[in-house]
Order: C-alpha cells, then structure tokens, then sequence
C-alpha cells in the first residue's frame, strides 16, 4: 500500500491535488496531510468529507510545522512515516506577492531546507514532488526554459526571490533524492466549476472593475503588453498527478504554464466585457496607477496588491515544451483563457460577498 505525505494542506492546490489523487488512484492508499495546529479545525471537515467519498482511503492528520527541525513532528509519528511514505508533495509556502522578506525566507526557504533534511530520513521514498513558480524567473526578459534556474536578474517581490532560493536548495538535492520540480503558472479557479478558495492573482482586475463599474468607463491600465500566463488548478492538479509517477519527469523541472498566453490587455478586455457588460477605453499610465496603489486606502478599496501591477510590464515567456512532450501521452490539456473566463467571473460574482474569499491588503 502506498503511502502519501502533504505539505501545505489545508491550502486550495493541496486539498484539489489530494481530491485529485483520490478520484484518479483506485487503490487502497494512504494519505498523511501536514498541519499547522492553528488550522487543524479547518483541516478536520475537509478530511472528513474526504473520508465521506473514498471509504477505502486512511487519511491521517499529522500536526507539525515545516519550519522547525524533522517539521515538529512527534517521535512516534516520525518513525511511522519513515517506513510508510513514498511519495512526498511539498507544497506548504507563503504565496503574498507583499509578504514581508523575513516570513517569506522563513516558511519559503528556510521551510523547504527542513523539508529536504527529513526526506533524508525517509527509507521507502519513491518520488519527491516540489512545488516551485515559473516566477522564479523574476526580472529575466525574454523565453524562459524549464531546464535554467539560476540567474543575478533580480525579482519583483519577495515571494519571487524567496520561492528561487527555495528552488535552488531542490535542485542541489536532486543527486541523492528523487525528485520532480513543479512550476505553475498563476494559479486560477476550476476551468468547468470556476470554484477557488481565494479571490488573489487574476482575481485582482475582477476586485478592480467590480469597484469601478460605477465609472461611465473603464480605461485600461497601461499597455498591457506583458504576458499574461493563467493556468486552471484542474490543469495543475491533473499535470502533477501524472508527473508525479511518470519515469520521464523523474529529475525534470518542469513548466505547468499556458502554452497559448494571452496578453494582460486582451485578458483585461475579456473581463470586463463579461462582467460589465462594455468594452474597456482609454488608458491610465501604469506609473499613475502604481502611484495610487501606495496609499494603503486606495488598495484595501479596490482590493488589489500593489505587487500586481509590476507583472503588468515584465517581458517574459515561459517554454514549457518538455512538460508538455511527457503529457502527450495523456489528455491533459491546458484550456485557453478566453474557454474559461466566463466560469470565472460566474463564480466571483456568486462569491464576491464572502469575505473570506479575498485576502488581507496592508
């Protein structure tokens, strides 16, 4: 019987990755999911509906914290997941495009050595999943390919050079531990369901028109020019559940990006036609924007990061040939935006409401 271990649950790509391996795995398994104590209540309902729809799965809660040394996880505990645990998804991070550089370095990088330390210890380990960002790219311009990491270009945020440091600790590691590297794109809702646990990234224009749309028009907000790369978590959770045990991604860093993206512009038009109903006009220079974006009233009002803006102008395209060669045997595909905006904007309006859908802005 295999044995599974999360990082990161309860958070949206951990339980749709588990919800995923449920459906798609028919054999009995378990599963160990890692908790912080402070989210345990929030965790219990999710595992027990879990429970509910795949009777033949143990599912257990193990309280630790990736931060501290073998996770804080109790000795009893440690010894039971040192002979039962084959494969590993790392997913645990601190994904706030503002978070200050201190708690990023600590969960992001620091986190993520710890990791790494007690993957040592495991006896049975089969697979190493880690979950990275196509953002470790940071300032670099140009095509960006899934086999080049390190780079001196800078980045846009502390989330971007955290998640790079991180990157790199895998990827020393890879020599004596199996491993597959994850990159996804920005992460949005369900392709069929739109449903997503948290209104950030691609949710911040649909925050920005829905606090506008008492304007008489909706201007764009500066050029637009860059690449917007938006990924449905079904295309990211189907694509790791087969990278997960494919022999050819053993080793692989690798892109689960759009490989048809669409520009911030033409994404930006396509929301606001579906959801005000008109067609954007005009323009505000993106500096004006950014500019406005540092009174922290303006930001809490549209309810946007001031971050968002800076991905609005970076030149850069991600290749993600070789995670697309090793899907080919498979029908997973990546749908485009224009397939699923209308799915998206539904579901934001049902939920626009719930405030525990939008995150904190500082």
């Amino acid at each position: 019987m295999c044995g599974y271990f999360f990082t990161g649950f309860p958070g949206f790509i951990c339980q749709e990755l588990v919800k995923e391996l449920l459906s798609e795995e028919q054999q009995l398994r378990k599963l160990y999911l890692l908790v912080l104590p402070t989210m345990k209540s929030q965790a219990i309902p999710i595992i027990q509906n879990f429970q509910r729809q795949y009777p033949g799965t143990s599912i257990t809660l193990i309280e630790g914290d990736i931060t501290q040394p073998n996770l804080m996880i109790n000795d009893k505990e440690l010894a039971l997941l040192r002979q039962e645990v084959h494969y590993v998804f790392h997913l645990a991070a601190v994904y706030d495009l503002a978070v200050k550089k201190e708690i990023a370095y600590q969960v992001n990088v620091n986190g993520t050595k710890q990791v790494l330390e007690w993957l040592k210890t495991l006896s049975n380990l089969k697979r190493f999943v880690y979950f990275s960002t196509a953002y470790i790219a940071g300032l670099r311009e140009g095509i960006i390919y899934e086999q080049e990491l390190e780079h001196s270009a800078g980045f846009k945020n502390h989330y971007e050079h955290t998640k790079y440091l991180a990157e790199v600790l895998v990827e020393m590691e890879k020599q004596v531990i199996p491993t597959t590297i994850i990159r996804p794109g920005i992460v949005k809702g369900h392709s069929e369901t739109g449903e997503t646990i948290k209104f950030d990234g691609p949710y911040f224009i649909l925050n920005f028109l829905d606090t506008l749309k008492f304007l008489p028009f909706i201007p764009h907000l500066g050029r637009g020019e860059a690449e917007f790369n938006v990924v449905p978590i079904d295309y990211i959770v189907k694509g790791t559940c087969h990278l997960a045990f494919s022999e050819k991604a053993e080793g692989k860093t690798l892109h689960l990006t759009n490989p048809s993206p669409i520009t911030i512009r033409e994404a930006y038009s396509i929301l606001t036609e579906i959801h005000l109903q008109k067609a954007p006009k005009g323009s505000i220079p993106l500096t004006l924007a950014k500019s406005f974006l540092c009174v922290p009233t303006a930001r809490k009002w549209l309810k946007v990061e001031r971050q968002a803006l800076d991905y609005f102008t970076w030149k850069g395209s991600f290749d993600c040939s070789e995670a697309r060669r090793i899907l080919t045997e498979t029908e997973i595909n990546c749908p485009s935006f224009i397939e699923t905006a209308e799915c998206m904007v539904k579901y934001y309006n049902e939920h626009k409401s719930n405030r525990t859908k939008h995150i904190q802005i500082s």
